[in-house]
């Protein structure tokens, strides 16, 4: 769901107990308006993730979040494989049962990224603290975030949203 206006946005927030002024409500517009990210930037405790909430709640959308941390990677934040799944599966293949497609949809684990890709419903992506995280990850964050779009190696897949909501 979009919003038709500014004050729109700013009704929508206040109704989920949140006051933006119109400078926020303005960012928080446009950002859907041209279905890129908001990226909130300030001091600890002025309402960057509380934003994020009350905008998901306002468009009736669900919150994913990905909290970074100092040595976050991208197994922590897109995705990761079930390993003790597969190696199940490859001792019942031992005992006569069909060989496993290992890096299939069956053994991925979505973390928040490709949650958050892949949803079928209207989500908002809340990627909270960055700045503790390395610069490496900061990087990865920023191609994902301009292309919403990755690749996943081992699966030999490419997963791209149809526009989804950022925080």
């Amino acid at each position: 769901m979009a919003w038709a206006s500014v004050g729109e946005v700013r009704e929508a927030l206040a109704r989920e107990h949140y006051l933006a002024d119109e400078a926020l409500a303005t960012a928080v517009y446009l950002a859907g308006a041209i279905d890129q990210p908001l990226l909130l930037e300030g001091e600890a405790g002025v309402g960057k993730t509380e934003t994020a909430r009350a905008a998901a709640a306002a468009r009736g959308a669900r919150l994913v979040r990905l909290q970074c941390h100092e040595g976050i990677d991208v197994h922590h934040a897109l995705y990761d494989w079930d390993w003790s799944r597969q190696l199940l599966a490859l001792r019942a293949a031992e005992h006569g049962r069909p060989s496993p497609q290992l890096y299939s949809r069956e053994f991925l684990v979505r973390r928040p990224l490709l949650e958050a890709l892949e949803a079928d419903d209207d989500v908002v992506l809340l990627i909270d603290e960055v700045d503790r995280a390395d610069d490496a990850f900061e990087a990865f964050l920023l191609e994902f975030l301009s292309d919403f779009a990755v690749s996943i190696p081992s699966w030999a897949r490419s997963r791209r949203t149809g526009g989804r909501s950022s925080c």
